[in-house]
C-alpha cells in the first residue's frame, strides 16, 4: 500500500490520533521533537490498533462526513480486503490520480469489488473506441458509473452526436471538470430535444460552441428545466430553437432563476395570470437576460401604483430592461391622479396640526388621497377624540402608514385581549407601531415576571415594549432562572402563529 501518500494526505485523521494519545501530547508539542512524537504514536498503536480504511479513504480525497458511511462494518485491515487494495492499484498504476480515486468509490463502490483482472478488461474495452489513456481517466474521474457494467451506450452515443456536430473529443474533454459528475444519457437527450426542436447540425454545432454549459452544467438538467417552463407557457419549439440561437452568455442556471424572479415580480404587482403568460411567452429572452429590482423598492421609486405600473409593463415590456440592479431608475411623470391625492394628504396632515414640508409630514405622507384620513377616523370610531387622536398623530406620525385593518386589530389586541384601556395610547400612541407578535412576547413574558414576584408590577406599556431585546432580556428576563427558558418557549409559540 502507498503508506507515504496516506500518511501526507490524511490530516483529519492523524489528527484525531493526536488528541487520542493527549496524555503525551503536551509534553510532546513542547518538545517538538519528530522522532520522540513518532515512537510514542507507534507504541500507542500497539495496544490501540487503527482502522486503516480511515486514513486511506481520506487519501483518496473524501472528506470525513462522507467516507465515515463507507467504512466497512467488519474490518478494520486494508489487508483484510484484497479486492479493494487490488482495484485501488489497477487505477493508480493506469494513471489516475490518487486524490480523485476517492470520488471513483463514492460513486460508483461496486468498482473496488471487481474481480481480479475484470477492471482492467474494462478499461482496454473503452480505450477501443479511440479514445487515448488521458483522455478516458478524465472521461471515467467525471462520470465514475462508466465503470459499472459493459461500455456504455448513452456515453458512445453521445460522442458520436458530438462528433457529428463537428466537435472532437479533445474539445469535449476540455469542457468536463473533475469535480463535477455527468450523466451522458441526460445529455443525449439534450442533443435529442434540439434536434426534435428543428435546430439543425450547423445551428447546433454554434449553439453549443458559443455555450457549452447549455449542456455541460448540470449535464444539461437546467436546460430540460428551462424548455419544459418555456413549453408551460405556450412556446413552440421552433422559438424555442430560435430563443437558444440568441442565448445571452449566462449560465443557464442564471438564466433561470432571472426569468421566475421576473415572474415573481410581475405576479407581486398583482398582473393578471393570462397577462403574464403573454410576456414570458413573447419575451423570453428579455425576462432571462435582467436581473430586475424588487416590487417594492421599484414601486416606491417609481412613484407609482401596481395597476399602474401593470398597464406600463403590458404596453412597454423592453422598458424591464431599463429597472434592473445597479442602475437608476428616474419615477414616473406625475399625473393628475397623483397631484389630487397629494394636495388631500397635505390638506389632512394640515388640518391636524402639521407645518406644510416637515419632516413629519415626510414620514406620514404614505398612501393614496383618503387613505389617512380614514385611517385616522378608525382611530376615532375606537373611542378617542378627535384632538386627542391629532396629538397622537403629532407624536407618532408613521402610525398612519398603516392599513385601516391593521390599525384596528391592533386596537382589538391592546384593549380586548391584552385588557389595556384604550387611553394607553394617549401616552403610548406609538404602540401602533410595533408587530403584535412583539407585544404579545413582551406582555406575556412581563406578566409571567410578574406572577413570579420577580418583576415591578407598575411598569408601563412604553417600557414594556419599546426596549431592544438586548435589554428586556438582561434587566427583566434574567431576573428569574427559568426566564430566558420561559422567552424562547413563548417566542417558538408565538412567532409560528403568524
Amino acid at each position: 500500500m502507498d503508506a507515504e501518500n496516506m500518511s501526507k494526505n490524511s490530516p483529519h485523521f492523524l489528527d484525531k490520533l493526536l488528541k487520542r494519545v493527549d496524555s503525551e501530547k503536551e509534553i510532546l508539542m513542547k518538545k517538538n521533537n519528530e522522532k520522540e512524537i513518532g515512537r510514542e504514536i507507534s507504541r500507542f498503536l500497539r495496544y490501540h490498533p487503527i482502522n486503516e480504511f480511515e486514513p486511506f479513504f481520506e487519501s483518496l480525497g473524501l472528506k470525513p462526513s462522507e467516507y465515515f458511511p463507507l467504512l466497512p462494518r467488519s474490518l478494520m485491515f486494508l489487508s483484510d480486503d484484497q479486492l479493494l487494495v487490488h482495484n485501488y492499484t489497477v487505477l493508480c498504476h493506469y494513471g489516475i490520480a490518487r486524490n480523485k480515486i476517492g470520488k471513483i468509490y463514492k460513486e460508483a463502490t461496486e468498482v473496488f469489488q471487481y474481480d481480479f483482472e475484470v477492471l482492467l478488461s474494462k478499461l482496454k474495452a473503452y480505450e477501443k473506441l479511440g479514445l487515448s489513456q488521458p483522455t478516458l481517466i478524465k472521461f471515467l474521474v467525471a462520470s465514475p458509473y462508466l465503470f459499472i457494467g459493459d461500455v456504455n451506450v448513452e456515453f458512445v452515443k453521445a460522442l458520436e452526436n458530438l462528433k457529428s456536430i463537428g466537435f472532437e473529443t479533445n474539445w469535449i474533454e476540455g469542457n468536463l471538470s473533475s469535480d463535477s459528475s455527468y450523466n451522458w444519457s441526460q445529455m443525449l437527450e439534450v442533443l435529442r430535444l434540439f434536434s426534435e426542436m428543428g435546430c439543425s447540425n450547423e445551428h447546433l454545432g454554434e449553439l453549443i460552441g458559443q455555450h457549452p454549459y447549455i449542456l455541460f452544467e448540470g449535464s444539461g438538467g437546467r436546460t430540460i428545466s428551462l424548455i419544459g417552463l418555456l413549453l408551460k407557457f405556450g412556446s413552440t419549439k421552433s422559438q424555442l430553437c430560435s430563443m437558444f440561437l440568441q442565448f445571452p452568455q449566462i449560465p443557464v442556471v442564471k438564466f433561470i432563476s432571472n426569468l421566475r424572479q421576473c415572474i415573481l415580480f410581475l405576479n407581486e404587482i398583482e398582473m393578471k395570470v393570462s397577462e403574464i403568460g403573454k410576456i414570458v411567452h413573447s419575451h423570453p429572452l428579455l425576462l432571462g437576460s435582467i436581473s430586475l429590482k424588487k416590487a417594492n423598492s421599484l414601486l416606491n421609486t417609481l412613484n407609482t401604483g401596481k395597476t399602474r405600473l401593470c398597464r406600463y409593463i403590458q404596453e412597454n415590456p423592453q422598458e424591464l430592461k431599463n429597472w434592473v440592479l445597479g442602475k437608476r431608475v428616474d419615477p414616473f411623470p406625475g399625473s393628475g391622479e397623483n397631484h389630487i391625492s397629494k394636495t388631500q394628504k397635505t390638506k389632512f396632515l394640515l388640518d391636524i396640526g402639521f407645518v406644510d414640508n416637515s419632516n413629519k409630514v415626510k414620514k406620514a405622507l404614505r398612501g393614496k388621497g383618503g387613505e389617512l384620513q380614514e385611517r385616522f377616523d378608525c382611530i376615532v370610531k375606537a373611542g378617542l377624540s378627535q384632538e386627542d387622536v391629532c396629538e397622537m398623530i403629532k407624536v407618532s406620525p408613521q402610525i398612519l402608514n398603516q392599513t385601516k385593518d391593521v390599525i384596528e386589530l391592533k386596537i382589538d389586541f391592546l384593549v380586548n385581549q391584552l385588557g389595556y384601556p384604550l387611553s394607553s395610547l394617549l401616552t403610548y400612541p406609538r404602540y401602533l407601531s410595533y408587530k403584535i407578535e412583539r407585544v404579545q412576547h413582551r406582555i406575556f413574558m412581563y406578566n409571567w415576571l410578574k406572577d413570579h414576584g420577580t418583576a415591578d408590577p407598575g411598569l408601563s406599556l412604553n417600557t414594556i415594549i419599546s426596549c431592544s431585546d438586548t435589554y428586556f432580556i438582561k434587566y427583566y428576563v434574567n431576573r428569574h432562572p427559568s426566564g430566558p427558558q420561559v422567552w424562547q418557549d413563548l417566542e417558538n409559540e408565538i412567532y409560528s402563529k403568524y
